[in-house]
């Protein structure tokens, strides 16, 4: 079984001459352990895909299915319970909370979710030391590098132990060589642990860790690549490829 389905899923926005058609009849599959990355101009979706596989948004049209799981089928409060146990987000900006320092913000979705505090701790402080950061754990956000910020935040992400990882643009604020060990960490995610992983990124250098490419433009799918190895060999193929497909 897949662990995302997409079916025809449409997103617009606004209502007759105002209306924005974000997606359309956007139809994919995901399989457990893949890594995928969507690609494409500005405004061509991405980010819409993403929220509405997320549960953060709902579809206009057409449905979601994660693990079997249909999102338009669950109510308020039972989405939030898949969000938080079945999916972990990696955002741009981190969204690490200033006062709570690394161990305490990789913590914070277990701890939400009713875990004891030491159970909790415990699972932020192994996944911390897996992505270097074990001497660190003390140190509040205002005191890490931005990549480092963003390996807090994917510890935050993993602690739950989900199925599928949603990145949004997750070396958007990254320098180059931050930006390389991001995309070489969420390889990892996905072929040492195993996690499925969807991300949306202009980067090549983190879609050449995937094992395909989805390519959007104006809200539909118009290409897809299959990557043969995950490696920085394959950031021409990216590269020639949006080249392709932007003009």
């Amino acid at each position: 079984m897949p662990a995302v389905v997409t079916e025809n899923l449409t997103k617009i926005y606004g209502a007759a001459d105002a209306s924005v058609t974000a997606l359309d009849h956007v139809s994919l599959a995901v399989e457990p352990g893949e890594f995928v990355a969507v690609m494409g101009p500005s405004g061509c979706g991405k980010s819409t895909l993403l929220h509405l596989i997320g549960g953060l948004d709902r579809p206009t049209a057409g449905r979601v299915l994660l693990d079997g799981h249909d999102l338009s089928t669950l109510d308020d409060e039972a989405m939030s319970v898949l969000r938080r146990r079945n999916i972990g987000f990696v955002f741009q900006f981190y969204n690490l909370i200033p006062v709570l320092n690394a161990q305490e913000n990789a913590a914070l979705p277990l701890l939400l979710d009713g875990i004891p505090a030491e159970r909790a701790r415990s699972a932020a402080t192994q996944w911390l030391e897996r992505f270097e950061l074990g001497g660190r754990q003390l140190h509040r956000p205002d005191q890490l590098s931005g990549g480092q910020q963003q390996r807090v935040a994917i510890a935050r992400a993993l602690v739950a132990e989900p199925t599928l990882i949603l990145a949004d643009e997750p070396t958007g604020n990254l320098d180059s060589q931050a930006a390389d060990q991001i995309a070489a960490l969420l390889g990892r995610v996905s072929r040492e642990w195993g996690r499925t992983v969807l991300i949306v990124t202009h980067d090549p250098r983190i879609a050449a860790q995937a094992d395909r490419i989805v390519f959007l433009k104006d809200g539909h799918v118009v290409d897809q690549t299959i990557l043969e190895r995950r490696d920085e060999g394959n950031i021409e193929i990216v590269a020639d490829a949006m080249k392709r497909l932007t003009t």
